[in-house]
């Protein structure tokens, strides 16, 4: 391989990583930029050893014809580290916290980046083109269409501790159901001291343009309720 020619590649596998990381840096994930750019990059020159060592094999074959028997290679190797050693690097992405997960995009489009960068390594510059765009497009014009169109639900645990049992489980119910979050389970339980009130342990599906802080607020400002948390 020519040196003009790793020098395309590198160049182009920054480029590409550049592209898809910087959205991701415009939305403050943990995974930005520079991540995306060293993560396609790795992965491209990954896919250049294995060329190289595919022409050092046959030159060593046409040298010494004996030895072809002694020599295996196993071109799709290296690729297949990099595409499983990436979900280590993507699972760092991934944050779940009271309820919601959060990094999951963001630790597929280092996976993604990663397959891209093979492909340059091995010279598919077409196959890297479209699906560098297919992969921008995802990230930001059907983020759009998502929360437009796709009305997607959080799930979320909240334990709440409150008095008058049937009034306030009527009322939580009510204020549930004007808000749109649908009760998936609920679990009830009762404090040692009667006074210190009931719980309630709710699992719930929130929609995404919903924040909890709001719920919290809102059923935190109720009378009979004395405490609520997210589990």
């Amino acid at each position: 391989m020519k040196t003009c020619e790793v020098i395309l590649r590198l160049i182009t596998a920054i480029f590409v990583g550049g592209a898809i990381g910087y959205e991701r840096e415009y939305k403050n994930m943990p995974a930005g930029f520079r991540t995306h750019i060293l993560v396609c990059l790795g992965a491209c020159v990954i896919s250049m050893i294995q060329l190289y060592d595919i022409q050092n094999i046959e030159q060593i074959i046409i040298a010494h014809p004996d030895l072809a028997p002694s020599f295996k290679a196993d071109v799709g190797r290296l690729g297949a580290q990099v595409i499983s050693g990436i979900g280590f690097l993507g699972a760092g992405t991934i944050i779940q916290d009271k309820g919601s997960v959060k990094g999951l995009t963001t630790a597929a489009s280092l996976w993604v980046v990663a397959c891209i960068g093979l492909a340059i390594g091995l010279g598919y510059y077409s196959l890297v083109i479209f699906s560098t765009i297919a992969v921008v497009i995802s990230l930001v014009t059907l983020k759009k269409f998502e929360t437009r169109f796709l009305d997607k639900m959080n799930t979320v645990k909240l334990e709440i501790t409150y008095l008058e049992k049937k009034e306030t489980v009527h009322m939580v119910t009510d204020y549930f159901e004007e808000k749109n979050i649908k009760v998936k389970n609920i679990e009830f339980s009762m404090e040692d001291d009667v006074s210190q009130g009931y719980k309630s342990m709710y699992t719930l599906l929130v929609p995404r343009y919903i924040k909890l802080n709001d719920i919290l607020k809102d059923l935190g400002e109720k009378s009979q309720i004395i405490k609520v948390n997210i589990v």
